[in-house]
């Protein structure tokens, strides 16, 4: 369970969270509604008020299941020291099961769920902003040419400013989200005067009459009504940053009233009118007001796609730390705030996918099909990650079903008709994720599977580190001891780092100051302090040969020369003069080579290389000075 303190849950924590948070699941009245009434009728002439009720009143109380019941209520809850998002779920089961080959299945699912929010984070910014500009054709069918050029130097500028980070500019995005809200909720209000009788959908009865009068029909438009709670994964990925009593806050007092009257005020323009089923977002929006709601419909979508976009950057950052990704460069755009973050690699590998989508698919109705698969999967993957949790406390502890593993079970089955009313769009635009998805899972299990090999094989072909130590200590041992300090990487503490055997095997030659660093990551987000760095002497301390354990959680930012500093203060001396302006560093690299006999298969072998090439070392990683680094190589096969 979180902890929050002080002003947890209190106003700036909700504004911010506004603009944070919400931005995905506030601007899918946009397009959502337009989808379902597209999946759930034949065409205008069959939009009776009664077929209207029935969408909007499946529309609000799924909505209300999935994101008040299974996040809010229930995911919010299922924290990691604080922390939420489906890799916090994953370090968690590896925490309370250890090692197995049912934590090995979860990890494809935590794998599967991972590409799914990455295929989304490509989806989100395209149809958003599209969305939005399509307000241009609403207030003049003229200005339809314009429409995607201007989506793409929207989300062209999006994605060049990331590497200046979002704190200059997210003080606005709070302030944003609410005046976004507040016109949903004006605009419907005034549509909903015009037609109470729309009042009538709040009712689930509607639901279960159209459930029998259009079975196929309403099963179908299930694939669109997914589009109603899409980023409601960022309610729990945003945990750690706002805290459950500010998401809860803001959802149930501003969020959900506003998309509720924006869904219901849609639903009585398109009664009064069927054809205003064609875009009934900006069919409550008065005319003269129209292109001053596409300016805040763009700018709420703006939002919700960097939103989206921050939220990529640390999941990848993130399952690169619990190994299911390859490392990537990390730069922190903020020295107040750990979380602000910006990955270039996968910046503009959004970007080049989001800007193809926009000029392929060209419409937010084009894309809704993809869309829905990607939301429905990421759902899907969260609700079993957690229900597989629980299960596990429960046997832990010996408890019977509770009453949220229930609720979670039935929001699962819920969930899976989704699933199933979203296969049959696979062919009209749901590869999109898929695809994505497929792919990002085969390089996720394949480097996963490739780094477990080459450390068994480093494990089992290297000298234990005490036996080096041993023999560098013997009478009439070669290796001469020269002035100054180095440090040797390590990725085992027990194993000699192959540049360590190297200097002392090969070179005859070792600093008289020699730390060996081991850097670990564990299932937990953050370390504290005091907990994070382990001194070992090697039972000797005064021969200047100490080895350090410096364990971070899977959100910490490393500081290397932080780090070099407290080993040299727990040392008690034996490391004076290791000093990390003129200290030499060893990096271990081995070199991966393609095995025929290899257990892992060809095209996995492949994969791996091809991963392992464009795959930042060490050197890179902790921006070490190449005028002072050594990179000593073994091969290692397959």
């Amino acid at each position: 369970m979180s902890s929050t303190t002080g002003r947890a849950g209190g106003p700036m924590l909700v504004l911010g969270a506004l603009g944070v948070v919400f931005g995905d699941i506030g601007t899918s009245p946009l397009y959502a509604f337009t989808t379902v009434l597209a999946d759930g009728s034949k065409g205008p002439a069959r939009l009776t008020p009664e077929l209207v009720y029935g969408m909007t009143s499946t529309v609000i109380w799924s909505m209300t299941l999935v994101v008040s019941l299974l996040y809010v209520r229930l995911l919010l809850r299922a924290d990691n020291d604080g922390e939420g998002g489906l890799l916090a779920l994953l370090a968690l089961l590896r925490r309370t099961s250890g090692r197995g080959s049912r934590l090995a299945v979860l990890s494809v699912v935590a794998a599967t769920g991972a590409a799914m929010f990455l295929g989304d984070s490509v989806i989100t910014p395209a149809i958003s902003v599209l969305s939005a500009a399509e307000g241009l054709e609403v207030s003049d069918p003229g200005l339809a040419a314009y429409v995607v050029p201007m989506a793409l130097v929207v989300l062209a500028a999006l994605f060049l400013v990331q590497q200046l980070g979002s704190g200059s500019i997210g003080r606005f995005f709070g302030p944003v989200m609410v005046l976004w809200f507040a016109s949903l909720t004006v605009l419907g209000a005034i549509s909903i005067a015009h037609h109470p009788a729309v009042l009538q959908a709040l009712s689930p009865h509607w639901i279960v009459l159209f459930v029998a009068s259009e079975p196929l029909t309403a099963f179908l438009s299930l694939g669109a009504v997914v589009l109603a709670f899409t980023g409601a994964e960022a309610l729990y990925a945003d945990l750690g940053h706002f805290g459950r009593l500010a998401i809860a806050r803001a959802w149930t007092f501003v969020v959900l009233p506003a998309l509720v009257v924006a869904y219901l005020g849609q639903a009585a323009a398109v009664a009064a009118d069927p054809s205003a089923a064609a875009n009934p977002f900006y069919a409550i929006v008065p005319g003269w007001l129209t292109l001053p709601m596409v300016v805040l419909a763009t700018l709420a979508t703006i939002i919700a796609s960097q939103a989206v976009i921050s939220g990529a950057f640390t999941v990848v950052q993130q399952a690169s730390r619990l190994g299911l990704l390859p490392t990537v460069h990390v730069r922190h755009t903020s020295e107040e705030q750990a979380g602000r973050i910006y990955v270039p690699v996968v910046n503009w590998l959004i970007a080049a996918a989001v800007l193809a989508l926009v000029v392929l698919f060209g419409s937010s109705a084009a894309l809704a099909s993809a869309y829905g698969l990607a939301v429905t999967l990421t759902v899907t993957v969260t609700s079993t990650m957690y229900l597989a949790l629980r299960t596990r406390q429960a046997r832990a502890s010996g408890g019977g079903w509770r009453a949220s593993r229930v609720a979670a079970g039935l929001v699962l089955a819920l969930v899976l008709v989704f699933l199933a009313a979203n296969v049959p769009k696979v062919a009209s635009g749901g590869w999109l994720p898929l695809g994505i998805g497929v792919v990002l899972v085969l390089v996720m299990t394949t480097w996963s599977r490739g780094r477990r090999t080459i450390d068994e094989r480093r494990r089992s072909e290297a000298k234990p580190l005490r036996d080096l130590l041993a023999e560098l200590s013997a009478p009439g041992c070669e290796v001469a001891r020269v002035p100054g300090a180095a440090v040797f990487f390590s990725r085992d503490p027990e194993v000699t780092p192959v540049a360590l055997s190297t200097m002392a095997e090969q070179v005859h030659t070792l600093h008289r100051v020699v730390l060996l660093l081991t850097v670990a990551t564990v299932d937990r987000p953050r370390v504290p302090a005091e907990d994070r760095l382990e001194l070992d002497h090697l039972g000797d301390g005064h021969d200047g040969v100490c080895a350090a354990t410096a364990t971070f959680g899977y959100a910490d930012r490393v500081d290397l020369p932080r780090l070099l500093t407290d080993a040299v203060a727990l040392a008690d001396g034996e490391l004076d003069g290791l000093d990390p302006d003129t200290t030499m560093f060893f990096v271990s690299d081995p070199v991966v080579v393609f095995d025929r006999r290899a257990s892992m298969p060809r095209w996995r072998q492949r994969v791996y290389l091809a991963i392992d090439r464009v795959t930042p070392d060490a050197v890179d990683l902790f921006r070490l000075p190449s005028e002072r680094t050594v990179v000593i190589g073994r091969q290692v096969s397959l």
